[in-house]
């Protein structure tokens, strides 16, 4: 039997997904004490935005292939 990938078409763009869960993180970290559950939300915030950042940079004009 042949297993079929579930394939789904994006509607919103990938830098937009990194963007609104980079926001929900720092906006769910702003509602809770300082503590490690914070923390986590906190530093999925910066993975994301790290991510928005790396995937620019792949996706520039600028970007020239190795030599």
């Amino acid at each position: 039997m042949i297993k079929r990938r579930n394939r789904r078409k994006q509607t919103i763009s990938f830098d937009k997904r990194l963007e609104h869960a980079a926001r929900a993180a720092h906006e769910a970290a702003g509602t809770l004490p300082e503590g490690r559950e914070r923390e986590i939300l906190l530093t999925k915030a910066r993975q994301a935005e790290t991510a928005r950042r790396i995937n620019g940079w792949l996706a520039s004009s600028d970007l020239q292939s190795p030599k």
